[in-house]
């Protein structure tokens, strides 16, 4: 890729930016499932379908510093599958407990949307477009509006693949191979959210 179609990639990136003040960086965990290598072939106890989302985590990226200012995290009670999978959990690191004593998506999008009016004037990004569909799936189910509702989403992961000759699986070989530090549990909401900050810090910077 020549430097000048990575200099415009840059550019229209910023211009889509410059319109916001804040970016929040997002990252969700779900309910999943998967038979191992070992198993006997068995149906899935969690189908992709019926994904729910287990954990918020989220950083609030200030455009004009390119600061983390503030978090947001919390546990999502799941509703179709409240019994996490043992491969959920050795996943995620997330326990049955935390699901147990979380609140429902409709709360924490009550919660989220008190949290957001501090930060106005934002839009979010995620690594992929995973998250903006799993939240609108969410919402489906709780019969409410998405968590994020009415704020653009940018896909991050396209914005490095346009600005990086190397491609990357994954958002930890991502980070490492920016020479950045790899921040807390990966598969952690949170910790994948200031990762993901990490990394726009660094495309943007």
């Amino acid at each position: 890729m020549s430097i000048e179609a990575k200099f415009l990639h840059l550019q229209a990136i910023h211009n889509l930016l410059a319109p916001y003040r804040y970016l929040y960086c997002v990252d969700l965990e779900a309910t999943c499932d998967e038979v191992g290598k070992s198993e006997s072939p068995r149906p899935l106890t969690v189908v992709p379908d019926q994904m729910e989302t287990i954990e918020v985590g989220l950083v609030v990226l200030d455009l004009e510093t390119l600061e983390i200012v503030d978090e947001f995290q919390r546990f999502v009670r799941p509703q179709i599958n409240p019994t996490l999978t043992d491969f959920c959990r050795r996943l995620t690191s997330i326990q049955q407990a935390d699901v147990d004593g979380g609140l429902t998506y409709r709360e924490v999008g009550e919660e989220l949307r008190t949290f957001g009016a501090s930060y106005p004037n934002a839009a979010w990004a995620s690594w992929g477009d995973y998250d903006a569909r799993q939240l609108e799936r969410d919402a489906g189910f709780a019969a409410c509006p998405s968590m994020l509702e009415g704020l653009p989403h940018f896909n991050a992961r396209k914005w490095h693949a346009g600005l990086y000759d190397d491609r990357p699986t994954s958002l930890k070989q991502t980070v490492e191979s920016l020479g950045l530090v790899w921040q807390g549990t990966y598969h952690r909401g949170i910790d994948d959210a200031k990762n993901v900050a990490s990394v726009i810090k660094e495309m943007l910077g």
